[in-house]
């Protein structure tokens, strides 16, 4: 948005949280069709659901903490979009979003665990699939993402305070 920024005078951290209330919106309805498909099918979660909403806050926070220091360093070193682009491949191809956890060896699943968004993606799929509330073990991994994106969102807004007089300038 460099055209708004160098154009109007509003706070900029404005921006973030437009894009990420965007994807909220865009999950928003995805889901919901997706909800009412399991209700046609026979397989909707009921209350189980409510297990996902501390981890759809987690994950928020993750995104948008995240998104902040990928805005920065995109304004500074224009080559880091495409960096991020490859890097979120094969992120994406490290968590067990399509193939079951189960199907890989018993290392690569310990390894699996240092993935924050496989911890994510595996209480959706306890909660949605299985329709089951995550036991006690996970909800302790859970907290140490939540750790995790309380630190990650504290690292952006820290890079975007210290460069945001700059930003302009870049542009």
């Amino acid at each position: 948005h460099a055209n708004l920024l160098k154009k109007m005078n509003f706070p900029r951290i404005c921006l973030p949280l437009i894009v990420l209330l965007n994807a909220g919106m865009n999950f928003a309805i995805i889901y919901g069709l997706f909800l009412l498909l399991l209700l046609v099918t026979g397989n909707f979660p009921g209350a189980y659901l409510l297990a996902t909403l501390p981890v759809l806050a987690i994950l928020c926070v993750f995104a948008l903490g995240l998104g902040i220091v990928a805005g920065v360093l995109n304004v500074f070193f224009r080559d880091a979009g495409q960096f991020f682009g490859i890097l979120l491949q094969f992120w994406f191809w490290l968590t067990p979003i399509v193939y079951p956890i189960a199907s890989l060896p018993g290392w690569a699943q310990s390894v699996l665990v240092w993935n924050p968004m496989a911890v994510i993606v595996s209480h959706y799929q306890s909660v949605v699939l299985y329709q089951r509330v995550p036991d006690a073990g996970a909800w302790l991994g859970l907290a140490g993402v939540a750790g995790l994106a309380l630190a990650s969102l504290w690292l952006g807004l820290s890079t975007y305070r210290r460069r945001v007089g700059e930003m302009v300038d870049e542009l």
